[in-house]
């Protein structure tokens, strides 16, 4: 079973144009490295500082050989110097989470 990486970041709220340019940025890096991205969610309504990240590995192993891949991708490298330069990212949390909700019952549609 894979775990999933769910990242909240609380972004500068009058730079949010700058974090979504961060994540368009990973929708390339990261699946390329190695890991199953779900995706990068920006503010729209509600909080204007908390924005998330998720994204799957197979596990923690898998998960550090992914960061190793990430961190010398050029686009990951660009990437990371950009959110660093660019200061729009203001406190950055990672936790790791298993699905416990499967077996999922099929959607039904009226």
């Amino acid at each position: 079973m894979s775990i999933t990486c769910f990242t909240r970041y609380e972004i500068d709220p009058f730079r949010k144009d700058a974090f979504e340019e961060y994540a368009r940025a990973w929708g390339q890096a990261i699946p390329r490295c190695g890991a199953d991205l779900i995706g990068y969610f920006a503010p729209h309504e509600g909080s204007a500082t908390t924005a998330y990240a998720l994204y799957t590995v197979e596990n923690l192993a898998a998960y550090e050989a992914y960061r190793a891949r990430l961190a010398k991708d050029p686009e990951g490298k660009a990437n990371f110097e950009f959110a660093r330069r660019e200061r729009f990212i203001l406190k950055e949390d990672r936790i790791f989470l298993k699905l416990a909700s499967v077996p999922h019952a099929p959607l039904v549609t009226p």
